[in-house]
């Protein structure tokens, strides 16, 4: 048998010992492909142009693994997580915001991609936390008190004064003058505000131009046009800005209005490019799937598993998990404008 039939056969072989029913076996099938098309070239001494685009295929068709968290979790944790068995390409990056004005990632673009990680660029602008913006609303205030109150049992029952305290729901104050979060602030001036504000502070970064920077929207109940005037304006103020690529952290629940409402933004620009967009959903959530089986075909991260602890090469880290289209989903991409008449 030739090399080019022997090759074949180890193909077909492999595939229909992968093959099974459902999406999620995308993965096993492509890379046990792409191992024995490399084994098989290996042995017979063949160049393997069809070996290679199977791997490429299985890694596009399982996805590139990531995680996000809050806080900086360390040189050494970063480090530990790119090696041994970790299956994490790529990290949320946040820049300092008003939502999130911790410092920790600020100054470890360079490091980090030195180590190997693709990065997603977060910017946590203003959240409604379940209620109306502007709107009045009481929140709960411990009141305390003297109060006189009689102890003791017989000729050593006595007066006493003592302190009682208790909570009470009181009409909340407006916004401290320093403030930098407030459901108050969720309005279209505050979003374009923000919107340069996040272009600004993702150059002082250093990312290059082109970058996607995500807005993070927190899961809402209700989408009042407060919260929609706030993030497309947060949209235009970026695309305005011209260095960089607005996108959406968003839940499942919202991310339909939230984004036609930004592709709206974006055809008014005259972009053809889609959004990138980042959405969250729990249910039905593997590493092995790609963004868009979240439910929306316009996600290129699909974020399904929150509030974990997981350990690495020794090293602990409280994360949420994460599956995008590249392993760099904030890397630079090239814009499409409409042509103009």
């Amino acid at each position: 048998m030739g090399r080019r039939g022997a090759l074949g056969v180890w193909l077909v072989a492999a595939v229909a010992a992968g093959c099974g029913d459902g999406s999620s076996l995308r993965f096993s099938i492509a890379g046990a492909s792409a191992r024995v098309a490399l084994a098989a070239a290996k042995v017979t001494g063949q160049e393997a142009p069809m070996a290679t685009a199977l791997a490429a295929a299985a890694t596009e068709a399982s996805g590139h693994p990531g995680f996000d968290t809050g806080d900086y979790p360390g040189d050494d944790a970063m480090r530990a997580w790119r090696g041994g068995n970790s299956p994490y390409e790529w990290t949320g990056y946040y820049l300092p915001s008003p939502c999130h004005p911790d410092q920790g990632w600020s100054g470890k673009r360079e490091t980090l991609t030195q180590m190997g990680y693709g990065l997603a660029v977060l910017y946590v602008g203003q959240q409604t936390w379940g209620r109306k913006p502007g709107a009045p609303h009481r929140i709960p205030v411990k009141v305390s008190r003297k109060q006189k109150v009689r102890v003791g049992h017989g000729r050593k029952r006595r007066t006493v004064t003592r302190t009682v305290t208790r909570t009470v729901m009181r009409l909340a104050p407006p916004p401290a003058s320093d403030a930098t979060c407030n459901a108050d602030f969720v309005k279209a001036e505050r979003g374009e505000a923000d919107g340069v504000d996040a272009a600004e502070r993702a150059a002082r970064e250093g990312f290059a131009p082109g970058t996607v920077v995500f807005l993070d929207l927190e899961r809402m109940d209700f989408l009042h046009q407060q919260m929609r005037d706030y993030y497309t304006a947060w949209v235009r103020a970026v695309l305005a800005d011209g260095r960089y690529r607005p996108g959406i952290y968003v839940h499942t629940y919202n991310a339909d209005v939230v984004y036609n409402d930004v592709k709206a933004v974006y055809a008014a620009a005259n972009i053809l490019d889609e959004p990138p967009f980042w959405v969250a959903k729990s249910q039905g959530f593997e590493l092995t799937k790609l963004p868009h089986e979240v439910g929306h075909a316009f996600a290129s991260i699909w974020q399904g598993v929150l509030d974990v602890e997981q350990t690495f090469n020794g090293k602990r880290i409280k994360l949420d998990v994460n599956v995008a289209g590249s392993p760099s989903p904030s890397a630079v991409m090239g814009r499409t404008d409409a042509p103009s008449n």
